[in-house]
């Protein structure tokens, strides 16, 4: 079956961030895999979760045993209801609803050879060591992957076995190579020379590569995968190719990922033949003192029935006694067993985290795709993962054994590793999350199971604008088809609103009205907080259905930030990330916060006066307000992302600015001229083209589309090589065609070709949806009718924007003839009903919106030999979509919970904490300290980011002399400057008379006058900057907090 039948069988719209980390083939076999998970503590839940979001085919549960009170602080899918009941029947509803597309069943008997051979995939979760051996032996006769994942405590496990000959079809997540080709010349060997390109591309010796859209050199196209050479000057050695014919323009040469095979051993020998991923030889020996730990829990629980009680410390010297005495480790340096980190381990062993259970649970998940895709390369072949970092620092007093002790609540699992007291102060907390995403539902998961805020006056608030949209529902769990195109009701927001009456004056308590309207679609925030209620009735979750940002300081202002203990953030964008940053650096908040990109992923912690704040990327900051220079996108392309911009301005300009600038300005044309005329003359010139009146007709809809593709892809192309043709020659003696100028090349149209018919298709149904008029889909009448209509002469296309840069129309050369060109325009549409401006959406399908795009980019490419984008890369592109899958998202949640740990407990030191990385397809996985905040001097004074410097207003206020004066003598510093936002307050360089007018002024009122500002509701700070007197270039002094 091809990939053109089985894409049918995929939700192409649910798994659309997905396909951009896998593809279509990986997908599909994603789709038919089966798979046996057995165990449902709260690390199967994960896994099971993962799995069915990520669109396994079917998957079987297998766990018999009774579900207790320890499994809740970890297992999402269980509650107070199912005690006693078995966990795998009491998970299986809510574990098929994640995703009707997946076939969920439960196993209730022994796993038996019988049953394993109807598997691709076996994972074993919280299993004896016995059975690991006699399952994984069987698995590993049979050719079936198999895997043991475990936590215990705050360590965790996992182990691969795919066998002994298991190949991986495409080992990295990045894209194959692709580049430009400028000229092959034809010799053995034949050299291929790239176009000279912003991007670099490191082709390397020994590549295999393969070639597409080449003209005249056509035997090229399509080959077996040939290898290369890299020479000295860049240039690549592609093979002989004397006997070909002569390149002549255009094409591309592509990489091609070679397989590779690797080998595993099964359990029974890697158990004592353990081959470790780790970063570094202090990592090897630390995950096999691990492994060491991990094998002497399963003797003890051999020997005694029962996990080492929480905090024992008689039990804990039996597991060490235990490690001591196990069968050495084949193929170690004989480093000796770290007997602490073995007794630390054996400690906490009891609890279920589920932090832990999300980070591991994860990584399971993803070995478990890689198995059934065959794509990213798998462990080899144990991991050991431990955040021990989370419990008391050498020195700290331990848990006592009395307060881990069971409680039979649902917190029983963590209370084993933290004790009742560190529970309570859970409770206690209030936490701001920013962004209830895929990353926020697996947050507020996790919050709901540690218990944060669950006591009286405790309480998280999630804040987020967004509504719930199908593609969502592959890595955002908290939410069900239900939730898209339901209506909230007119009472949804008020919870909302509970908590701003808290922050905003009487005036402001009661909504308008407009707010309480019926949507087509539920907002995220409040969803996920039903959605989180109903994991822990305790926790109240508070939906805020706005962003924050400038916009809202009056909601998110002192009041509000007054009663946060935390801030997480969630959020896909660096700028909101950097606000939200500055926002907790101006309260003094700690701040966790996570993102994703495909299969990587990190997890950052930021406390105040102990670590270094947040800092966005310079160079992502960038090019996310990056835009493409005019001239380059309309005459100049050089890369794909050009070709696909200039058809997202293209959709823009002629179905829906137009529409507004015609519905707007057909009475008031006098001040159109005045100011627009110019381009929207050309504008509307352009939408008219080949008509002279308003369409009446499909088949007016379809010669204009006809027409706009002569007008935009041949004689568009023709007249701007008239004037600078192919040869043209600049007076350096280069060539105006060279380096990143692509000489374009005018198309013929072809009804034939599938990219021609569906431009015209796509632009036509367009056109006739912005003038009310019906559409069609039917592209054999289309074909059929494109063949009888005569191709548009040039004198009858509307005249195109003159093709010349050093030409671009100034408003000054239009006179009064192109004053009346425009107003005939108009009259055209003049006592005709209003036109429908087009708001373009990426993701209706059946919309033509990323139809005419695609096939616009595709045709623009084509004009310059540019490779092109197809549909889905087109949609990336003009969506600015990031790829994104369930198991990455639920590890940065998992290692946010860890850092959550550390937050919420005993003042720690900068040594406790950690950032993290993650790739899951490389198996990377990187945590590390992060820095301390840089310390800045000023003769006797020292600060870093989180100091301010504090005056109290006074009461009555001061004036600005005697701020100026508090500051020299409090602080030893004489201002030159004093500003307020952009604003400057005083200079000290100001004439005599207007620095006494205003240092005679109460600083409020000073601010008042040189702003306008208005004190917010609540506010009870003025945020004042200043530079003072022998300060260096590079001194920022901290903030002035002027306490109202």
């Amino acid at each position: 079956m091809d990939v053109l039948e089985t894409s049918k069988l995929v939700d192409e719209e649910l798994y659309s961030r997905q396909l951009y980390v896998l593809d279509m083939p990986a997908m599909q076999r994603i789709r038919e895999a089966k798979v046996l998970l057995s165990g449902l503590q709260g690390l199967g839940a994960e896994v099971a979760k993962n799995l069915v979001l990520m669109g396994v085919g079917s998957l079987t549960l297998h766990d018999p045993h009774p579900t207790c009170w320890s499994d809740l602080a970890a297992q999402f899918f269980l509650s107070e209801q199912d005690l006693e009941t078995s966990r795998a029947e009491a998970s299986r509803g809510l574990v098929a609803k994640l995703n009707k597309a997946v076939q969920v069943s439960v196993h209730t008997g022994d796993i038996t050879e019988e049953l394993l051979l109807d598997f691709q995939v076996v994972v074993l979760t919280t299993s004896k060591l016995e059975e690991q051996l006699k399952v994984g032996t069987l698995c590993h006769e049979l050719g079936i992957c198999f895997l043991v994942a475990e936590t215990r405590g705050l360590v965790g496990q996992l182990f691969c076995d795919f066998g002994e000959d298991f190949t991986v079809q495409d080992p990295t997540e990045a894209e194959p190579l692709t580049a430009a080709i400028q000229h092959i010349s034809q010799g053995s060997p034949g050299i291929l020379t790239l176009r000279k390109e912003a991007d670099d591309h490191y082709f390397c010796d020994g590549d295999l590569v393969t070639f597409s859209g080449i003209e005249g050199m056509v035997e090229l196209n399509g080959c077996d995968p040939r290898p290369i050479r890299v020479q000295e000057d860049g240039t690549l050695e592609i093979g002989n190719t004397a006997t070909f014919s002569c390149y002549l323009r255009g094409g591309a040469v592509t990489e091609v990922k070679r397989p590779k095979t690797v080998s595993h051993k099964p359990l029974a020998v890697a158990l004592l033949q353990p081959h470790m991923v780790a970063q570094s030889p202090q990592e090897v020996h630390r995950a096999q003192c691990l492994h060491q730990a991990f094998r002497a829990l399963h003797q003890f629980q051999h020997l005694h029935g029962r996990l080492p009680k929480p905090w024992d410390p008689v039990d804990a010297e039996m597991v060490v006694g235990l490690a001591r005495s196990l069968e050495p480790l084949k193929g170690t340096k004989g480093e000796p067993l770290d007997e602490a980190l073995v007794q630390t381990v054996a400690l906490s062993s009891a609890g279920g985290l589920s932090p832990m259970a999300a980070t591991m649970g994860a990584v399971a998940a993803q070995e478990v795709l890689k198995a059934i895709s065959r794509k990213f390369m798998p462990l080899d072949q144990w991991l050991y993962f431990d955040a021990l970092d989370c419990l008391p620092e050498d020195g700290e007093p331990l848990p006592k054994p009395e307060d881990c002790a069971p409680r039979g609540c649902r917190y029983d699992g963590q209370i084993a590793v933290f004790g009742a007291g560190f529970q309570e102060k859970l409770s206690w907390q209030h936490y701001l999350l920013v962004g209830a995403g895929a990353i926020g539902c697996e947050l507020l998961k996790g919050f709901a199971l540690v218990g944060l805020g669950a006591g009286p006056s405790g309480g998280v608030t999630v804040a987020d604008m967004d509504h719930i949209e199908h593609s969502n529902l592959s890595r955002q769990f908290l939410f069900t088809t239900q939730d898209i195109g339901v209506s909230a009701g007119p009472y949804a927001h008020l919870a909302s609103w509970t908590v701003l009456a808290q922050c905003l004056p009487p005036a402001t308590h009661t909504p308008t009205p407009s707010i309480f309207l019926f949507s087509s679609q539920r907002l995220k925030a409040e969803v996920a907080a039903e959605a989180t209620h109903r994991l822990n009735s305790d926790l109240q979750v508070t939906p805020l259905t706005m962003l924050l940002d400038p916009t809202t300081e009056h909601i998110f202002g002192d009041n509000f930030f007054s009663r946060v203990d935390g801030v997480a953030a969630a959020l896909d964008s660096f700028q909101a990330r950097k606000y939200v940053a500055a926002r907790c650096t101006h309260y003094l908040k700690p701040l966790l916060e996570a993102g994703t990109q495909g299969t990587m992923g990190h997890a950052s912690v930021f406390m105040p006066h102990v670590t270094e704040a947040y800092r966005a990327p310079t160079s992502t900051l960038a090019s996310e307000e990056a835009t493409y220079p005019v001239c380059t996108l309309r005459y100049f392309p050089s890369r794909v992302e050009h070709t696909v911009q200039w058809a997202r301005d293209k959709f823009e300009g002629l179905f829906c600015l137009s529409a507004e600038t015609i519905n707007h300005h057909q009475q008031v044309l006098t001040s159109l001229a005045e100011t627009d005329g110019p381009q929207v003359l050309t504008l509307l010139q352009e939408v008219l083209g080949i008509l002279r009146e308003r369409p009446q007709t499909w088949q007016d809809c379809v010669l204009w589309a006809l027409g706009h593709w002569q007008l935009c892809f041949c004689y568009g192309i023709m007249q701007l090589l008239n004037h600078f043709p192919p040869d043209k020659v600049l007076e350096d003696g280069t060539l105006f065609w060279s380096g990143p100028k692509q000489c374009p090349q005018p198309l013929e149209f072809d009804a034939n070709q599938d990219t021609h018919l569906l431009y015209v298709l796509a632009a036509a149904n367009l056109y006739a949806q912005m003038h009310g008029l019906p559409g069609s889909r039917d592209q054999t009448a289309l074909r059929g009718l494109l063949k009888l209509l005569p191709l548009p002469v040039p004198q009858h296309l509307a005249p195109n924007s003159p093709n010349d840069p050093k030409l671009a129309p100034a408003s000054a050369e239009y006179g009064p003839e192109q004053l009346k060109k425009l107003q005939e325009v108009l009259e055209v549409w003049n006592g005709s009903p209003p036109l429908k401006p087009l708001k373009f959406e990426k993701d209706n399908d059946s919309n033509f919106h990323m139809d005419f795009v695609a096939a616009a980019a595709i045709l623009r490419a084509q004009n310059y030999g540019i490779l092109p984008a197809n549909r889905s890369q087109s949609k990336r592109i003009v969506g600015k979509i990031i790829p994104a899958i369930a198991t990455t998202t639920a590890a940065v949640a998992g290692l946010v919970g860890l850092e959550l740990y550390k937050v919420v407990g005993r003042p720690r030191p900068l040594s406790a904490f950690r950032h993290s990385f993650l790739h899951l397809a490389e198996n990377r996985f990187n945590r590390w300290v992060p820095f301390a905040p840089a310390i800045q001097k000023f003769h006797h004074l020292t600060w870093t980011c989180w100091d301010r410097l504090k005056v109290p207003a006074g009461q009555p206020e001061r004036t600005l002399k005697l701020l100026l004066a508090h500051l020299q003598e409090q602080f030893g510093l004489r201002v030159k400057m004093l500003l307020h936002g952009r604003s400057l307050l005083y200079s000290a360089g100001w004439p005599p008379e207007k620095q006494a007018q205003c240092l005679a002024l109460r600083v409020t009122e000073l601010v008042q006058q040189v702003t306008g500002w208005i004190p917010k509701p609540g506010q009870r700070v003025l945020v004042l900057e200043l530079s003072c007197e022998g300060e260096d270039e590079d001194t920022t002094f901290p903030p002035l907090h002027y306490e109202l």
